[in-house]
């Protein structure tokens, strides 16, 4: 992909970046798949593209400030990543080549993740500083920007579900940590959970039937599915260790999840059906922040198993593990 030449600010106030030194030849699609992360090669957090099967790479931000959140949108055209402007976050949107980076919203609560719409038009993230959030979506173009809750406590974890109609997401209201959806058009809220412990970092399941979230309510902190109408909630994970962030494979077959087993950090897969459970990766140092490959048979995460946070790649079995970074890198992210 070839990016435009340096124009600095033009009179629309888009931002036009300079060519990289070397470029992606595809464009990032299912058949030829391409890696979004941040990536600190220059000594500033910046949003890199690699591809992962001959590790080509190329820079996409050039800005003083750190870069970094990316996510791609449905079709694969965007990024949409946070940028940090002297103590607050900033919601930006470019193409997938760098170009046309455009602000659509200040003050967004970097921690908490932000998700595209299932039809590409909007990106739901929490708006707000340290310690006060609420839901909100702006569209792709920056207009429309909306608050979809409105409380005096922290709302979290926007996840869109896939017929775009709600969006879940972890409410600290009335002291305690729980999900909630609200409807995107009437703003309607409605809590799903209500256990005196805490509930949050809900996942849509890909049919829209189930939400996977991590709860405390069993005396140690698990994966539990639920349906969308907070019925029928059942502990997936039993192991001793502490699991959470739980991220579904494109055919919803698998979960993916952190686990943490005394100080250390691993990754396993778990089928959302049987619970049958998996080790995917597991070495001394941190191995956290998976994504799955849009089809399904790679995950990306990243390890500091070398001294460093580096992202790699393995199949869904564990195995042909590959280092795709020599710097310190973040936040991976699938191309769809």
């Amino acid at each position: 992909m070839t990016l435009p030449p340096r124009l600095g600010f033009c009179a629309l106030g888009l931002l036009l970046l300079p060519p990289p030194p070397a470029a992606i030849s595809t464009t990032p699609n299912r058949q030829h798949p391409a890696i979004a992360f941040a990536s600190k090669a220059t000594g500033n957090w910046e949003i890199h593209l690699v591809n992962p099967d001959d590790r080509r790479s190329v820079r996409l931000t050039f800005r003083p400030g750190e870069d970094r959140f990316p996510v791609w949108s449905p079709d694969g055209a965007h990024i949409a990543f946070g940028s940090q402007v002297a103590e607050d976050w900033e919601l930006w949107v470019m193409d997938t080549s760098g170009g046309h980076q455009r602000r659509l919203a200040p003050q967004i609560i970097a921690k908490s993740p932000r998700v595209w719409s299932p039809d590409g038009r909007r990106i739901a993230f929490a708006a707000g500083r340290r310690g006060r959030g609420d839901i909100a979506v702006v569209r792709f173009d920056g207009t429309g920007l909306t608050t979809l809750t409105g409380d005096d406590t922290d709302d979290l974890d926007p996840s869109w579900s896939p017929d775009g109609r709600r969006i879940a997401f972890t409410s600290v209201r009335g002291g305690n940590a729980d999900i909630w959806v609200v409807d995107v058009e009437n703003h309607n809220q409605v809590r799903l959970t209500a256990a005196s412990a805490a509930d949050n970092n809900p996942a849509w399941s890909p049919d829209g039937q189930r939400i996977a979230f991590t709860s405390t309510r069993g005396g140690n902190r698990d994966i539990y599915i639920m349906h969308t109408d907070g019925s029928g909630i059942m502990r997936l994970t039993t192991d001793p260790a502490a699991e959470g962030q739980p991220a579904w494979s494109p055919d919803g077959k698998w979960i993916a999840m952190q686990v943490i087993r005394g100080e250390n950090y691993d990754i396993d897969v778990i089928d959302a059906s049987s619970g049958a459970r998996r080790r995917l990766a597991a070495s001394p140092a941190y191995d956290g922040a998976v994504a799955w490959s849009p089809d399904g048979t790679r995950l990306a995460f990243i390890s500091s198993r070398d001294g460093f946070d580096a992202l790699y790649v393995t199949t869904l079995s564990g195995t042909a593990l590959t280092r795709l970074s020599s710097t310190p890198s973040l936040n991976p992210g699938w191309s769809p």
